[in-house]
């Protein structure tokens, strides 16, 4: 049995792997999304991550595609107390920002689309410096307050900031963020590591990394010479153009070797290993690319492999 982590000073306890949400709607139809997600939860994974604008990029989507189909799987298999639902405001055509009113509207809209009446974490997706974050905490406090949000968290935030509303949800004992989704992998590690990390550490935040995999290039399928079929292609195919990218492209080949395991589960191993990490965040389109983002859950680098691949990425 896996072990659960904690999130933060909440009370909720996650599988170490986040379940990525972007794809639904978007690259993976109903039927696969739907497959994905049970053969995650049957693996015993708890933890689905989303937000409200996945995937309005997408010709002919609005946005609110991955939580409608999110919604509709948890309506169909009944098991909603047994998941963490995590879903994010501001990027949404339609509730754009972070002003009181539209945390407010955006959430009653994710809840609508995701079928519940809670979220248990709610993200503010991009910061908003124009807003101030007395008004942002103090509307994200008014809906764990009446039970719409067990939990609130940040992501896409600078450190002066996050520290601004963590004081100000001290002080006037508000609703204060448990978590933080960074911007974290293998091949972008000053997206995260230095003021952001420091602080989380200090005020006892836990991070959830996105882009875990960096788009597919720590899947280790990107390689000179080879073409990949995938909406991301471009984003990771640039890392094979730096040192640092086929630095660590080889320490994870022989640390997967030496494991007899899967590139991407070493790649989200060494996001595991590092302070405030609980649980790196990875989607799946197919069934068949799952057992390897479930591996980070039985997998456990020695000092020296994770010392390896720090060095590689440096």
């Amino acid at each position: 049995m896996t072990s659960l982590r904690k999130l933060g000073s909440s009370d909720l306890e996650v599988f170490p792997l986040a379940l990525g949400g972007n794809v639904f709607g978007w690259t993976a139809d109903e039927a696969a999304s739907f497959s994905v997600l049970d053969a995650y939860t049957a693996a015993g994974g708890n933890f689905i991550d989303t937000a409200d604008g996945y995937s309005a990029w997408v010709e002919g989507n609005s946005g609110g595609e991955s939580e409608t189909l999110i919604g509709k799987w948890l309506a169909a298999r009944g098991n909603r107390s047994d998941v963490v639902v995590a879903t994010k405001v501001s990027q949404h055509p339609e509730y754009q920002g972070l002003s009181a009113a539209n945390i407010k509207a955006a959430a009653d809209a994710s809840l609508r689309r995701l079928g519940t009446d809670y979220i248990d974490l709610y993200y503010t997706h991009f910061d908003k410096p124009e807003v101030p974050v007395e008004e942002i905490i103090t509307a994200l406090d008014e809906l764990v307050r009446v039970g719409k949000v067990r939990y609130i968290a940040a992501s896409n935030i600078s450190p002066e900031r996050l520290e601004a509303s963590l004081a100000f949800s001290d002080r006037e004992g508000l609703a204060r963020y448990v978590a933080l989704q960074p911007h974290y992998n293998l091949v972008s590690r000053d997206t995260y590591e230095g003021g952001l990390q420091d602080l989380a550490e200090r005020s006892g935040l836990s991070a959830v990394p996105y882009s875990a995999l960096a788009s597919g290039f720590l899947t280790g399928k990107y390689r000179p010479g080879t073409k990949v079929d995938s909406a991301r292609a471009e984003g990771a195919a640039k890392h094979l153009e730096t040192e640092r990218g086929q630095k660590v492209l080889t320490a994870l080949d022989e640390i997967a070797q030496s494991h007899d395991a899967p590139i991407p589960t070493v790649a989200l191993a060494w996001l595991a290993a590092q302070p405030t990490v609980a649980a790196p965040i990875a989607s799946a389109r197919t069934v068949e690319q799952l057992p390897a983002l479930l591996g980070v859950a039985d997998l456990t680098l020695t000092d020296a492999e994770v010392t390896r691949l720090t060095d590689a990425s440096a």
